[in-house]
Parts: structure tokens; C-alpha cells; sequence
């Protein structure tokens, strides 16, 4: 098949609807097919490229509106291409629209996957997302001949696509990449914390992560020899670090900035728990918990639609109280004082990755999803 993966931002911008559609690519295209990716031309990018081994093909946008690239020439690239199936992503969501239309007029199979719903931090933004989704946003589900949510809590519990069947393939990790043998050591001279129990983020630093939880919790666990790292960059940060600041935390808590893809798996080698905060519904599974889980470490990550299902409470990690910095430090404070409790968890969360969620699975899936529009 040839295979049109539609995307609204795409590498270098970094996020999980960006790392879900690369891997996807690369391992449909092991599988076979012939893969490229449509998506919206950044600075300091060509207009087509190649990013491992993925063909990418760019299209300038007229602006940036909410995070949402406006891209009005997206319709007039998709019609000019040739594929068999267009696979389209969202949010952000004005992409998947034209991709409807594109793949209605071209006669061919539309893929639609609900990452996540929308949410605009500003007070007209449930109005916003209101008639986006009476609109544009009905309309692109309608035309959708296959939904996948990553989910099925949080496709029971979105009002965007819960009047529509979903198929439910959940996100994945290179669980070879993301391994318990690799090396950390590394990672904690750099970082100059020795010894010390690591308690470790890894993510955009934005709003909606509760990074602001995070880093409070740290002041819970005084009596423990522990230092938090957030791996990660966004505009959220200058209001961490007065966090960090304002609670004399300085010592407990480093910001490591953007890691390269090299580095990123000793970093997970060097932490002793990984924490996933999140409080918005813009989070609807959590990848950077399964890059933990695959590498052996015991995870503690909100209670909330979607990231929950990620883990079995009490098995692989702990399920935290979303916005409660407290009743995260006694989530880390069980694991952190109970060592042998963290390395069972970390075995059992290596083995339910390997299980369910590699991309040799989740590939098959999804080509077993774009089959059955053939065969019908």
C-alpha cells in the first residue's frame, strides 16, 4: 500500500504525535509499504526531506493560530499526491479537516486518529472548541472510515468521537532502544548528583503537564535523599523555577533542558522513578511512561482518562491524585523507602511493554485496520 500519514507538526518539533507517527512510518515501512508524511513546513526545514528514512513532504503555513497551524494549501498537496490510503492525525485539528476533504474527493480510505481532545488555555476557549466540534469537527468524523483511540477510557469519555465506533490501538516504544541494561552512570555525573535517588519527568514543559505538582511534591520529602530532573523544554519553565525559587529547592531540583535522542534512554537508566503529572485532557496516554516502563523503572502517573490505562495500579507503578503535590510525594516516598517493591514494579512494567505495546504490534494492528477498508 502506499500510505499518506498526515500530521499537523512533524520533526524537528518534538511531542507524541510527532514521535507516534514517525515510528508508525518507519515500521510500516519495514513492513512493506511506501510511507511519506504531509505536514506543515517550520523554520529552518526544506520543503521535502527525509527523516530516518521517512520521506517528508512540507507545506508552508499561513499562520500559527492557538498552537493550530493554519495551512490553507494542505487540500491542494494531498489532491496533487498519489496514495491508496491517507492516515490522519489529530490535534491539533484544522489539518484532519482538509485530509477529510482530500481523501472524499479522491475516493480513497480516510484514517482518522483521536489523540487527544482540544482544550485553549484562555476564556474563550471551551466556546472555541465548542463550535470547532460542532462543525469542522463533526464533519472530519463523519467522513472518518476508521477511528483509532489510543484508549478506551478515553475514547468512552470524549465527546468528539464517543457517538462513533473506535477502534483501540494503543500508543507505543522501541522497547530495544528502551532497555533496563542501558547505562546511567553517565547521566548522574553529569548532573552531579552522585548517589542520590533520581526522581525523573521527561516532556514538553508546558501547562497542562502539571509540572507545577511535580516539583512541589519535592518539598515533601526533605527527609530522603532524593533529587528531581525534568527533561524537557517550553515556555512553562520561568514559572517552575519560581516555584523552585519561592519553596528553597534549588538543591532538589534540576532542569536538564532538551536531551538528544541518543542520550534520552541513559537517562531513564539513571533515574530510580519516573513521574507523569499530568491534569488535562490534553494528555490521553503518556509514551514517556511506556520509555520508562520498557527501561525497568517504576512509574507514578495520574489518575486521569487514558494515562491510567497505561498501567496496572499496584503492578507496574502507582496511579497519583491529579493536582495534588502531596499525594504525589507519597506515591514516590512508597517507592523510593520500598526499593525491592520499585525493582518488582520495574520487571513487571518492562514485561507488560514487551507484551502489548511495541511497534511490531501496534504496526500490524493498524495495517490490519487500513486492510479491512479493502475488504469490505
Amino acid at each position: 500500500m502506499k500510505i499518506a500519514q498526515l500530521s499537523p507538526y512533524f520533526y524537528p518539533h518534538l511531542g507524541g504525535v510527532e514521535s507516534h507517527v514517525l515510528e508508525l512510518s518507519k515500521k510500516l515501512i519495514d513492513r512493506g509499504h511506501e510511507v511519506f508524511v504531509v505536514t506543515t513546513r517550520l523554520e529552518d526545514t526544506e520543503e521535502e526531506d527525509v527523516v530516518e528514512g521517512v520521506p517528508v513532504k512540507r507545506v508552508e503555513p499561513l499562520s500559527i493560530l492557538f498552537s493550530t497551524p493554519i495551512v490553507p494549501g494542505i487540500n491542494k498537496k494531498l489532491i496533487e499526491e498519489d496514495f491508496d490510503i491517507l492516515h490522519s492525525h489529530t490535534p491539533p485539528p484544522l489539518m484532519s479537516f482538509s485530509g477529510a476533504r482530500a481523501a472524499e474527493r479522491k475516493d480513497v480510505p480516510f484514517v482518522l486518529t483521536y489523540h487527544c481532545d482540544l482544550e485553549i488555555p484562555n476564556i474563550f476557549g471551551p466556546l472555541i472548541v465548542t463550535l470547532y466540534q460542532r462543525t469542522l469537527g463533526t464533519y472530519t468524523v463523519s467522513k472518518s472510515d476508521k477511528i483509532i483511540t489510543t484508549t478506551t477510557t478515553y475514547g468512552a469519555t470524549s465527546r468528539a468521537v464517543w457517538y462513533k465506533e473506535a477502534d483501540v490501538i494503543p500508543n507505543a516504544v522501541d522497547a530495544e532502544r528502551f532497555h533496563p541494561s542501558n547505562e546511567g552512570r553517565s547521566v548522574r555525573e553529569e548532573l552531579g548528583i552522585g548517589d542520590k535517588k533520581m526522581v525523573m519527568y521527561v516532556g514538553r514543559v508546558v501547562y497542562h503537564k502539571g509540572l507545577e505538582y511535580f516539583v512541589e511534591s519535592a518539598k515533601y520529602l526533605d527527609d530522603q535523599d532524593v533529587h528531581y530532573v525534568l527533561v524537557g523544554s517550553g515556555d512553562f519553565r520561568p514559572e517552575l523555577e519560581k516555584i523552585v525559587e519561592r519553596e528553597g529547592l534549588e538543591d532538589k531540583v534540576t532542569f536538564a533542558g532538551r536531551v538528544s535522542n541518543e542520550k534520552l534512554p541513559n537517562y531513564y537508566g539513571a533515574c530510580d522513578v519516573f513521574v507523569l503529572p499530568s491534569v488535562s485532557r490534553l494528555e490521553a496516554f503518556g509514551i514517556v511512561a511506556l520509555e520508562a516502563m520498557a527501561s525497568g523503572v517504576p512509574v507514578v502517573i495520574s489518575d486521569i482518562p487514558g494515562v491510567r490505562e497505561v498501567i496496572v495500579e499496584g503492578d507496574q507503578g502507582l496511579l497519583a491524585e491529579p493536582m495534588n503535590s502531596k499525594n504525589i510525594a507519597g506515591k514516590i516516598r512508597v517507592l523510593l523507602e520500598n526499593p525491592e517493591l520499585g525493582e518488582k514494579m520495574g520487571r513487571k512494567g518492562r514485561k507488560r511493554v514487551v507484551e502489548k505495546f511495541t511497534w511490531e504490534k501496534v504496526a500490524e494492528d493498524i495495517e490490519e485496520v487500513y486492510r479491512s477498508l479493502f475488504t469490505r
